[in-house]
């Protein structure tokens, strides 16, 4: 392909003839691993960032740990202390998420990695740069390590990068992606607090601790096994000659959804005639996940929407099926209460990598049961949220997708700010 006037061809891609292909350490003055020896932890102090606490290219003191004063002045040197706009990089865990350090003390962990850009660079160009796909995927193959990957910081700092010439022209391509990234936080944000408002509003409107307007008088509180048949026994993962085909509800599909519906199943697998039958999804059926690495994940719950004839639930789920008439929307909020989701936490078995209810324990589990009226009523106040979030996701979608085209323009040259 022919290139275009004033652009040329180079390992990083079809970038401007005047930009700068060159090593990132050419712009880089300092690297460093975090603390590779245990630093002593306390409640205060100064807080030691870990990978786990970047994301979205920002750095979470809230899930942050602490080391001591005493420990961040006697084990790091003047220059091994992160300063104000360093670039921390997850060099394990997940790998390559970027934060700029802002005025905060901080110290860093072995799992995460000091850049300091040096006067040749913006500091938040540099962080968007290697944001982009072309450096993400370049760090991920330059990982090292067999089952659990490591990225070589060493190796990072000598990966070729496009530069732009002009200092000026860097802060405008960072100004210009940092507008899309304050809109991203602020969705972000909005969507964090609209799920912990939703969760509220679970916890009292399904525990009757908050009634709506024109209901009154007492819930009856049922077992599991008095409001349906509870079973198991769902259909394996192969697909076997002489089968029935069947599309698969999955531990996955219950555990990340509300709602199920024949749209988004698309697992094939085969079933003897009888099991597909006995397995066979219909609509209002409540799918559990019975079992999980941890304690407290137990018992995620989602509901199908509407008959789905040639599907069945795996293996991995428990099924209830009602014999009581509940609003369809109700189920799938009904069991997602603390008390609901304690009671099977309680009730699980096992230690260190799995645990498990069995059938007849989660049989015993409790539910509080309303009029369905007042499931009617409760289930559209829950639901609406619901759909603010679908809107406010979508909304999030958008604005990455726009931010990706804008990185591909952008830090390629194909658009010049200047």
């Amino acid at each position: 392909m022919e290139l275009k006037v004033g652009y040329k061809q180079t390992e990083v891609g079809v970038i401007p003839e005047d930009w700068l292909v060159s090593p990132l350490e050419d712009f880089t003055s300092y690297i460093s691993y975090g603390f590779t020896n245990p630093m002593p932890t306390s409640h205060s102090g100064v807080c030691m960032v870990t990978a786990k606490d970047i994301n979205l290219g920002h750095i979470n003191f809230e899930t942050a740990r602490y080391t001591t004063t005493e420990a961040y002045k006697t084990l790091l040197t003047d220059k091994s202390r992160p300063k104000k706009n360093d670039l921390l990089l997850t060099k394990d865990g997940t790998l390559g998420r970027l934060a700029l350090v802002g005025k905060e003390t901080i110290c860093i962990n072995q799992s995460v990695a000091i850049l300091r850009p040096n006067n040749k660079v913006v500091p938040r160009f540099l962080k968007v740069l290697l944001e982009a796909p072309i450096y993400q995927e370049r760090m991920l193959q330059d990982a090292g390590g067999s089952t659990i990957k490591h990225i070589y910081i060493t190796i990072v700092n000598r990966m070729p990068v496009a530069i732009p010439p002009t200092i000026a022209e860097q802060q405008a391509i960072a100004e210009a992606l940092s507008d899309t990234d304050a809109l991203i936080e602020s969705l972000d944000q909005l969507i964090a607090k609209k799920r912990q408002i939703k969760q509220g509003a679970i916890q009292e409107l399904l525990t009757g601790k908050r009634r709506l307007p024109g209901f009154s008088g007492g819930w009856d509180v049922k077992t599991l096994d008095q409001i349906g048949e509870v079973s198991g026994a769902g259909v394996d993962k192969k697909i076997r000659s002489g089968e029935v085909p069947v599309r698969l509800v999955n531990y996955m599909d219950t555990y990340r959804n509300d709602f199920i519906s024949s749209n988004n199943l698309n697992h094939w697998v085969t079933a003897p005639l009888h099991q597909a039958r006995r397995c066979l999804v219909q609509k209002g059926d409540i799918f559990f996940t019975p079992s999980s690495e941890t304690r407290d994940d137990i018992a995620n719950s989602a509901v199908s929407l509407e008959d789905i004839p040639d599907a069945a639930y795996s293996y991995h789920l428990v099924r209830l099926r009602l014999n009581e008439a509940w609003d369809l929307r109700f189920r799938a909020y009904a069991f997602k209460t603390r008390d609901f989701l304690s009671q099977a936490e309680t009730l699980c078995d096992g230690s260190g990598t799995r645990y498990v209810i069995s059938l007849s324990k989660f049989r015993s589990i409790a539910v509080k049961v309303p009029q369905p009226k007042e499931q009617t009523a409760i289930a559209e106040v829950l639901f609406a949220m619901d759909e603010e979030l679908v809107a406010l996701e979508s909304r999030l979608a958008k604005a990455r997708s726009i931010k990706q085209g804008m990185m591909q323009e952008l830090l390629t040259g194909r658009i010049r700010l200047l």
